[in-house]
């Protein structure tokens, strides 16, 4: 371990957002021994702090001193692109944002392509600084066999899954071996096989000259060589120090606000929710009259196959959901879960190739896509990286009614009224009044699961709905879906992770590499 000198150092500094001033005269110091983590409550800075490290958020006063660079470098000025990676749920946001956008160019010049290859991908976070070198090959191969993503480079970046394409992010970053690895919510979308390969790959770079900083939300992710922890609270540095001294059930329940057990296992830190304060608040009517009277199979699939080229993304599917079953979708990375929800929502036109049913009807049989819409409620990370519209959170909202990216007419004021119970419900007054682009992931993924609501619908699909959550709203989000699930809503509720399947669950599928593994009852299945 080197000798414990300046790494970092951030003196009284404040950093400026768009509406507000945030970290207002904070000091905090990294050393060359120490490995940090960042914790706190969804919207509370974590994000800014370590944007402001790499220049992608602006200092109001105070400075930054990058010691490891020995020379130094002048105020306001960041060290080069190299020394700094950076990976982060906003990160794979803009990648995806940017395919979009080379799609239309191509759309517009009548020209085809399936857009950029994994491989292109991580090899673009070393064509921003520097043309490729001889020895550039030799280091993918070195960091495709530590994430187990050599399959994946030669396929388009768009056919991968969420956690293969977080996958690809971080294998970005390694290329350019920083000095300083930032890894924010690393973990969130990879499967438990991909989860347990990053700790430990994350685990044995932090016994090089790499230093880390992880940015999670859940303590289970803190790998063993990390050192030291920042807690963040309401814009501000709430604790920081040796990681014994700070991890503890007591600092914890204050940082979230709510009661909060902390444990260990082998060295991996779990929390346990304490009891309640407040009792939860009612659903509306709406989710407390009754039972659908939609058709009695809600939904079919019939030998349903997906391909692209000789790739089967699903392989002769067969499984229906009835009135009266919540269902959860189990499977690993690129086991073919979001490519079911496409096929549902009529995302992917090869749905209209296949014999499946909705509400009792054949998709393609004269029913429009909006018709199927306006009775599903959906949220997904696919749903949040399209939501690139500058409107306002309640304007989110409130475009669930109308099943559209933005908002195009006023809400009546009904419709206002139910927007506001919701937001209430939430208890997100404030955030809904913010710019919907400038929330954190996990404040946005809230809101969208707010929108899915809105409309009280049949079928609720929560695709991956804690991703980016705090342990508070994670533990919120999870008793309002349970009770949704008893509603007249039915759910279809995917999940890489089956200690969050909930109770109201009666059915489970297990997917892998595009075929049924297992279905049934949970029972059965579980």
């Amino acid at each position: 371990m080197p000798d414990s000198q300046p790494f970092i150092t951030l003196d009284r500094v404040t950093i400026r957002l768009p509406n507000r001033l945030i970290l207002e005269d904070s000091s905090w110091r990294i050393r060359t021994d120490e490995h940090w983590a960042i914790l706190g409550p969804n919207g509370s800075g974590k994000t800014t702090l370590v944007r402001s490290l790499w220049g992608g958020v602006p200092l109001r006063s105070g400075r930054m001193v990058f010691d490891f660079l020995g020379t130094g470098l002048p105020d306001g000025q960041f060290p080069p692109l190299e020394a700094i990676g950076y990976v982060s749920l906003e990160t794979h946001q803009r990648l995806m944002e940017r395919e979009d956008l080379q799609e239309e160019y191509r759309d517009y010049a009548e020209t085809e392509g399936e857009g950029s290859t994994a491989r292109e991908v991580v090899f673009s976070g070393l064509l921003a600084s520097r043309p490729l070198r001889a020895e550039d090959e030799g280091r993918l191969s070195e960091v495709a066999r530590m994430l187990d993503l050599s399959e994946l480079l030669p396929r388009p970046i768009r056919s991968l899954s969420t956690g293969e394409t977080r996958k690809i992010i971080i294998a970005r970053a390694l290329m350019k071996s920083p000095r300083l690895l930032i890894l924010d919510e690393p973990f969130e979308g990879l499967d438990e096989k991909g989860r347990d390969l990053l700790n430990r790959s994350i685990n044995d770079l932090m016994t090089g000259p790499m230093r880390l900083i992880l940015v999670a939300h859940r303590l289970e992710e803190i790998v063993p060589n990390i050192t030291h922890v920042l807690l963040i609270k309401e814009g501000r540095l709430f604790r920081q120090g040796p990681k014994e001294e700070v991890l503890t059930s007591e600092n914890l329940s204050q940082l979230y606000g709510c009661s909060l057990q902390l444990g260990q296992d082998n060295g991996t830190y779990f929390l346990k929710y304490g009891e309640e304060k407040e009792a939860p608040k009612e659903l509306p009517p709406e989710y407390r009259e009754g039972t659908s009277e939609e058709a009695g199979v809600l939904i079919e699939m019939r030998d349903t196959t997906v391909r692209y080229g000789d790739r089967k993304v699903l392989d002769r599917v067969n499984w229906a959901m009835a009135r009266g079953e919540n269902w959860a979708i189990l499977g690993p990375n690129g086991a073919g879960k979001s490519t079911l929800v496409k096929l549902i929502l009529g995302d992917n036109l090869q749905a209209y190739a296949n014999l499946i049913f909705l509400f009792g009807r054949r998709k393609g049989s004269g029913e429009s896509i909006w018709d199927i819409k306006r009775r599903i409620g959906v949220v997904s990370a696919d749903l949040q990286v399209q939501y690139r519209k500058r409107i306002s959170a309640f304007e989110v909202i409130a475009s669930g009614f109308y099943d559209t990216i933005g908002l195009y007419r006023a809400p009546t004021s009904h419709q206002k009224e139910v927007v506001s119970w919701w937001v209430d419900f939430w208890g997100i007054k404030e955030l809904a009044k913010e710019p919907f682009h400038q929330l954190s992931f996990g404040q946005r993924r809230m809101i969208l699961l707010a929108r899915a609501m809105v409309k009280s619908p049949v079928l609720l699909i929560a695709d991956e709905p804690c991703h980016g959550l705090d342990v508070a709203n994670r533990m919120k989000i999870l008793k309002v879906l349970e009770r949704i699930g008893r509603t007249h809503t039915r759910l279809l509720y995917l999940t890489d992770r089956p200690e969050e399947i909930l109770n109201c669950i009666t059915h489970v599928m297990r997917l892998d590499r595009g075929k049924v593994i297992r279905q049934g009852s949970k029972e059965e299945v579980l």
